[in-house]
């Protein structure tokens, strides 16, 4: 079966991915540096949270580890990983939309502020939508004709890459409530995560226990550190197996340490508090 090799792209492909990244990146230190002036500032371990999940998306889509993912499920399965698991949270840890808010031109933060904002956190707020946006996207990029349509078009592959992201994105916002969501992550959340865990331990059993190869793409690549195909498959399996019980079960128990504190109310409170008058600041800025 003939299938994309991405290697082809060569590197005017890695640039056109690189540039909006790097950009990004240049927006959100210009905001960083702006709210170090204000009352309101995110702090450089955010900072570099940020920074880190930028690196990692350039990693999965732009970077000579990418260019593999047509000769090895496993380096498949491991962009998959670092769009959807890795990254993700990384970027909400960083504050991104308070940050890149005060990073874009004047001209920009008028049309962003009122109508974006607001619907933004509305939207991100509602965990059912959130879970079964990510799960939708990993079950349905995993069956095999659909997958197998990612290899062999480039288009096909940045779509399916751009919504591991987005719905990774989407899937994360409820665990980590970066501004301007207006709410705290409750208990619920644990078992968002927990629940979370199943459409993967589903996927990575079939695929670990399987004894046959489920996507035939790999059957004609080069068989690269002597992988069978076979082989291949289970390691990628297992490698998604693995990380997202561990990722999952940090997240959990960091959440349930914060949600058990006892100053986890009155941290609540003044961060709402700084949250509203960080909003009036921008609201009169973009005015």
């Amino acid at each position: 079966m003939p299938h994309l090799h991405h290697g082809a792209l060569g590197s005017s492909g890695s640039v056109m991915l690189s540039v909006p990244i790097v950009l990004t990146a240049l927006v959100y230190l210009r905001g960083w540096l702006q709210l170090r002036l204000t009352t309101v500032s995110v702090s450089g371990l955010r900072a570099f949270s940020f920074i880190l999940g930028l690196l990692l998306i350039w990693v999965a889509i732009a970077s000579p580890v990418a260019a593999l993912d047509h000769e090895l499920l496993t380096v498949h399965m491991l962009e998959h990983l670092l769009l959807m698991t890795l990254a993700p949270p990384l970027i909400w840890l960083g504050e991104p939309v308070r940050a890149l808010v005060d990073g874009l031109p004047q001209s920009s933060l008028r049309m962003v502020q009122r109508p974006l904002l607001g619907k933004l956190g509305r939207l991100c707020g509602r965990p059912q939508f959130c879970w079964l946006a990510a799960a939708a996207a990993l079950v349905l990029w995993h069956i095999p004709a659909i997958f197998a349509l990612g290899m062999r078009s480039a288009s096909w592959h940045f779509l399916e890459q751009s919504s591991f992201l987005a719905t990774g994105l989407l899937f994360w916002w409820p665990v980590i409530q970066p501004w301007p969501s207006a709410s705290t992550p409750d208990l619920s959340i644990i078992l968002y995560l927990f629940f979370a865990t199943l459409p993967c331990d589903i996927l990575s059993g079939f695929l670990v226990f399987c004894d046959r190869v489920v996507y035939p793409v790999y059957l004609s690549s080069s068989h690269l550190f002597g992988l069978s195909a076979l082989g291949d498959q289970q390691y990628a399996a297992a490698l998604m197996w693995t990380c997202v019980t561990v990722i999952y079960l940090v997240a959990g128990a960091a959440l349930t340490m914060r949600l058990l504190s006892p100053h986890h109310h009155v941290e609540f409170a003044e961060l709402r508090v700084v949250d509203v008058q960080h909003g009036l600041e921008a609201l009169q800025h973009g005015d």
